[in-house]
């Protein structure tokens, strides 16, 4: 019987600044491009870069990256508990949750400044 994927309470959210903390690229910083909250994990823009063989495909009517083949460089995921959010300042904080005429905001809990 395969294990049942847990969603985890992601407060990363896709264009947050990032630092990663741990890993190959512990303190390094970047955009983040997805968000995978079923499996807990982000891609961040030039980070944990993977390398995929691709065989070159036939695409009619398009000359693209992957009708071309070859070795490609993309982000690899991370997983969400390696990496912090990063406030306006550039420093690292956790994230609060306020909650305000029914709306959720996300706090930078160093500074109290609304992220959203």
């Amino acid at each position: 019987m395969a294990a049942k994927a847990k969603r985890t309470l992601m407060k990363v959210r896709s264009g947050d600044r990032v630092e990663v903390i741990s890993g190959k690229d512990r303190g390094k910083s970047g955009r983040v491009l997805r968000v995978d909250p079923k499996h807990g994990r982000v891609y961040v823009e030039g980070l944990n870069m993977v390398k995929r063989h691709t065989r070159p495909q036939q695409v009619p009517g398009s000359a693209s990256e992957a009708a071309l083949g070859g070795v490609i460089e993309r982000e690899g995921p991370i997983h969400v508990s390696n990496v912090m959010v990063l406030d306006a300042k550039g420093k690292r904080t956790r994230i609060a949750i306020e909650r305000e005429d029914g709306h959720r905001f996300r706090v930078a809990r160093t500074t109290g400044a609304r992220l959203d």
